[in-house]
């Protein structure tokens, strides 16, 4: 198991100090005022208070004097205009500091975070690269690139800039520039305009920085039903759309298909109380009758590697062929792999990387970040992802949803989506430890397929994200290099998903915030429906 040293304090300083924006301070709003600060607030001060005082002596002896309160005197007049210029001041100087911290306030308790634990900023820090990238200059304006410094100084939480701002796209690219900054990588290739951030806004991505570019390509018609479709398809796998078309065309010309629902309903089960790098590591067979299995197992280098296993298994046959001339070769797949679908085999002996990523989580974290105990929590597990999927007849689902998890980062970086079955075979683990009062957690994935060259890795988008972890392409100094460390960060995002669904589920939290974040009446029509005989139904 490897071990990686978290960058020291002093070398996140450090780091930040090496910025290249950062040399200089960031100019001040209290830098426009032609006087220091503290004289101007305290001639504001005095105004206020010697004008309130004023007026409050003047209207005091109009009353004993029976003279009209609405009569004004030049000197009057001018008291109050100084009282009204004064208060506006003094409320631009400490007002809006106020409701922008009570803002700030506010979108912690929606995500339930707490500045004071760890880094308030909770960024990702990263050792600078050796060779740093060409940073592509994301703002322009000097109102930006201040805005840019306080992201990255954490004056500014870099969640809250839609909220600071009231402009996505602009939230988007200064925190693109920042997040470049900070971590030394650029986003070259990983598009920023021609999206409407607006659209994603509390529904469909948070803190975004660009967007991925997936084509989409079409295939049909499918005669269904007595019915016509045509299918999108989105996908990086050449001839995916083309094979599926071919059967489409086949279908049709055979009279079409038809299907039949059996079941339609939405469910939710709570618990209650009750080749060049290609090398043969070896083959398992397994007989079935007159039909032979052959489990070739290779590594791959930083490669997914099923296009140069299939050409290795290839040659094999070949050569088997030479020395067992009556051997028929039936398929180049029995299925025996398993590729994309669930498999016990791949589940006991593993198919690409296998890990197991764990960590001990403190008492406090737990009770103060994740707003639950550890006691509940190790119950919810036990109860949830261990005897509820075994009650469920789960093959490699005993988790709460790293599928997930491993979809959004696989479509991310150009791996196989389809591969995510087997990918996201996972297994939770809870336990207390350190006499209860820590909780450890793990998660083992013993068939994470994933690589760093080939496929739709090769792609701007997907590539930059790649860049962004540190492992685009092949490692030229130790081959596999790359793909494994991909791997790793597949199973630690994981691990962190399991926690905060688990969580969220112990702390009855999982409706809340799924209707708040994950539910949007954008688009969906009010339907009225009345009934004769009954009331009037409106739905959103």
């Amino acid at each position: 198991m490897n071990v990686r040293r978290r960058p020291s304090k002093a070398s996140r300083s450090s780091a930040t100090e090496l910025s290249p924006t950062s040399e200089s301070a960031p100019p001040k709003a209290s830098d426009a005022l032609p006087l220091p600060l503290y004289l101007t607030n305290a001639i504001f001060f005095t105004l206020f208070f010697s004008v309130a005082y004023y007026l409050l002596l003047r209207w005091r002896d109009k009353i004993r004097n029976s003279i009209p309160l609405h009569v004004l005197t030049f000197s009057e007049l001018a008291s109050i205009v100084s009282l009204m210029a004064s208060f506006i001041y003094l409320l631009g100087f400490f007002g809006i500091d106020f409701v922008q911290s009570f803002i700030a306030r506010a979108s912690n308790d929606a995500w339930d975070l707490d500045d004071d634990v760890d880094n308030p900023r909770h960024r990702l820090l990263t050792c600078p690269p050796s060779i740093p990238d060409h940073l592509i200059p994301a703002v322009s304006s000097s109102e930006d690139e201040e805005i840019v410094e306080w992201v990255i100084k954490g004056t500014i939480p870099s969640y809250a800039l839609e909220e600071e701002l009231g402009d996505c796209k602009r939230a988007a690219r200064i925190r693109r520039e920042a997040l470049q900054r900070i971590t030394g990588r650029s986003l070259q290739g990983l598009p920023l305009d021609g999206f409407d951030y607006d659209a994603i806004l509390k529904q469909c991505c948070e803190m975004p920085v660009g967007y991925v570019q997936i084509p989409v390509g079409i295939a049909g018609p499918l005669l269904l039903d007595g019915f016509e479709y045509i299918v999108p398809m989105a996908t990086t796998e050449g001839c995916l759309v083309a094979s599926t078309n071919r059967g489409f065309k086949g279908i049709y010309a055979s009279g079409g298909a038809t299907s039949t629902i059996l079941r339609d309903s939405m469910t939710r089960a709570p618990v209650v109380r009750s080749s060049n790098f290609a090398r043969l590591q070896g083959v398992r067979c397994s007989v079935a009758g007159k039909n032979l299995y052959m489990r070739f197992s290779c590594s791959t280098g930083d490669a997914m590697g099923m296009n140069m296993v299939s050409k290795g298994v290839e040659n094999v046959l070949k050569y088997l062929q030479s020395d067992y001339p009556d051997m028929d070769v039936i398929g180049i797949s029995g299925n025996f792999c398993s590729d994309k679908k669930p498999a016990a085999i791949n589940w006991i002996e593993g198919r690409g990387k296998s890990v197991v990523c764990e960590a001990i989580i403190k008492e406090e974290v737990v009770k103060k970040v994740f707003k639950t105990d550890i006691a509940t929590l190790v119950e919810l597990n036990m109860l949830k992802n261990l005897a509820g999927s075994a009650v469920a007849g789960a093959l490699g689902g005993f988790n709460a949803h790293a599928s997930n998890i491993v979809s959004a980062i696989f479509i991310a970086t150009g791996q196989d989506p389809a591969q995510n079955v087997e990918s996201s075979h996972c297994i939770t683990m809870m336990e207390a430890v350190n006499d209860g009062k820590d909780l450890h957690i793990s998660v083992t994935m013993p068939s994470i397929e994933v690589g760093t060259i080939g496929g739709g890795t090769q792609l701007a988008s997907q590539s930059a994200c790649l860049n962004l972890l540190g492992v685009k392409g092949a490692s030229k100094g130790l081959p596999g290099s790359n793909s494994r460390l991909l791997a790793t960060i597949v199973a630690g995002s994981v691990l962190a998903g399991e926690l905060s669904l688990m969580a969220a589920i112990a702390a009855g939290q999982l409706v809340k915030s799924h209707m708040k974040y994950n539910r949007s009446s954008k688009d969906v029509p009010k339907l009225h429906h009345k009934s004769e005989d009954g009331p009037s139904f409106e739905m959103n």
